[in-house]
């Protein structure tokens, strides 16, 4: 259950990549990250009124309000250092680097969560992490410019430490916790648009497409979330850092953007390392 939770995460992310880039080509990427993340709240919203999920532990070692909150802090930060990076330097080095955040809930989930792995789930791991830093189209036979480099690093130690608090939280409920990620997030985008007075131009023919995004990216937190309580958090989060890949075999199939040879091998690999997890869990 663990695992398809993680990889349909990875699916719902991947997607909502996409469609965000897609969407980020004709507006200004704040714009659109502060609209989707507003949606992502609502829909967190709606799903709180019809579960009751309010009830769940708050305050304490193990309450999702404080884990909540730095997930939101430390997910937006994440990406504005990702968009920084992708605006500064070369995709093929800041998109890798940043994928390398999924290693600081890996280290969370075997030296304080207490994972035990196997042998066979430990290669398995290994080669779905390979897989996916391949997958992300690695390039750096011109160097490795400072700037981005460190725009890079910024994103994936901030996106790892999100993972880790969505973790946390979720172990009091994954629902909260998430909805609390994105009311933070949500009071960010909106001391945003207090500031600009403007939504960069969005308008409701963009509504369908960040009605999905928001959507999919709260879903695709919330399943993450649960599927750390339903198997190893170690597992959950590497199958879960695996949406690079659906966002570059979507943009191969509808924007026919060419995979390089690397990403092949990536994509390979990945899929050879999910089905030893698959196998062996």
């Amino acid at each position: 259950m663990a695992t398809l939770l993680a990889l349909l995460s990875s699916a719902l992310w991947g997607s909502a990549d996409y469609q965000a880039g897609k969407l980020s080509k004709r507006f200004p990427a704040i714009a659109v990250l502060a609209t989707t993340q507003a949606i992502g709240f609502i829909t967190g919203i709606v799903l709180v009124l019809i579960s009751h999920a309010w009830s769940a532990t708050a305050w304490g070692s193990g309450g999702y309000f404080v884990a909540g909150i730095f997930a939101g802090l430390f997910g937006y930060v994440g990406l504005m250092s990702l968009y920084s990076g992708l605006s500064t330097g070369r995709m093929g080095v800041v998109s890798p680097i940043s994928s390398l955040g999924a290693l600081i809930p890996l280290a969370y989930a075997l030296s304080i969560k207490g994972d035990h792995l196997s042998t066979i789930l430990t290669i398995g791991i290994s080669i779905a992490l390979v897989g996916g830093f391949l997958a992300s189209g690695p390039e750096f036979s011109h160097g490795l410019p400072l700037k981005p480099l460190l725009f890079a690093l910024s994103a994936a130690i901030f996106f790892g430490a999100a993972l880790v608090c969505m973790a946390i939280g979720s172990q009091s409920s994954a629902l909260m916790t998430m909805t609390t990620m994105r009311a933070t997030t949500f009071i960010i985008g909106a001391l945003l648009f207090l500031r600009f007075r403007s939504i960069g131009g969005l308008g409701k023919s963009e509504l369908p497409l960040l009605i999905f995004i928001g959507v999919s990216d709260f879903a695709a937190n919330l399943l993450l979330g649960v599927a750390t309580t339903k198997g190893l958090v170690s597992i959950a989060m590497v199958l879960g850092s695996l949406y690079p890949i659906v966002t570059a075999l979507l943009a191969f199939f509808f924007l026919h953007e060419r995979l390089h040879k690397v990403q092949y091998v990536g994509v390979v690999l990945a899929v050879a390392g999910v089905s030893i997890i698959s196998a062996f869990n």
